[in-house]
């Protein structure tokens, strides 16, 4: 398989990293291509939510891994996380934020890994606010973004690590990727409340499964483990 990064297309404007990203692994791209872009006009993160980056402000890649690990979200994370240094935290089951332990914490990066299972293929894509000026989004949006605080031009040089993490996050054992994953669990311990159909339910949260579910104890004291695919976790809880 080719490295990680190679191909790589990069583009001023895109609809979606992602959109395409899909549609060159349908033509039969290698492992490893890259789609990157300063701008997109129809980023999107899980259950359709809009991406939000003005132009050059942002980290917007997507990634094609065939033959990818059951455990990539958590690789994906991983490797975000520590790209944003030691004190970002992961909240459960894409979000990369900073500033947990002063809180209100803002989100600094949102990975959205859409695959395949059938052709074996899978998409991780990733926005990260490198050089994001809070003060750009839309007044709804600030208190709950972060930044790395550099400047527009090192989105390269961060893209290179993040190239180099994936790399070496992809070859860890799961275990591993477990255990550097709960060291930053921003949701361990924490009560958080989720949607069931029409219901909304709460509890505690105790961690990841070996799966990579979300593992919660109720109010009652019954355990159960949420997949990322069937629920989302409420405004209450994030």
């Amino acid at each position: 398989m080719s490295q990680l990064g190679s191909p790589h297309l990069h583009f001023s404007s895109i609809g979606s990293t992602n959109d395409r990203a899909r549609e060159l692994a349908d033509a039969g791209a290698p492992h490893g291509t890259l789609v990157s872009a300063d701008e997109q006009s129809s980023g999107r993160g899980r259950q359709g939510r809009e991406w939000v980056a003005p132009p050059g402000s942002s980290l917007l890649i997507s990634l094609l891994l065939r033959e990818p690990p059951p455990l990539l979200a958590l690789v994906a994370a991983v490797a975000v996380a520590e790209v944003c240094g030691p004190a970002a935290k992961i909240k459960w089951p894409n979000d990369i934020l900073l500033g947990v332990e002063e809180a209100p914490a803002g989100k600094v990066a949102g990975i959205l890994c859409e695959a395949r299972p059938q052709e074996n293929w899978a998409i991780v894509g990733v926005g990260l606010n490198v050089a994001l000026d809070l003060a750009q989004l839309p007044s709804e949006l600030r208190g709950r973004a972060a930044t790395l605080g550099l400047r527009s031009q090192q989105r390269a040089q961060v893209l290179e690590r993040l190239v180099d993490q994936f790399e070496q996050a992809l070859t860890l054992p799961d275990e591993e990727i477990l255990t550097l994953w709960q060291r930053r669990d921003a949701l361990l311990g924490k009560e958080i409340g989720w949607s069931e159909g029409e219901l909304v339910a709460s509890g505690t949260a105790l961690g990841v499964s070996a799966s990579g579910s979300l593992r919660v104890r109720r109010e009652d004291g019954s355990e159960l483990e949420l997949s990322a695919g069937e629920v989302h976790l409420t405004a209450a809880g994030s």
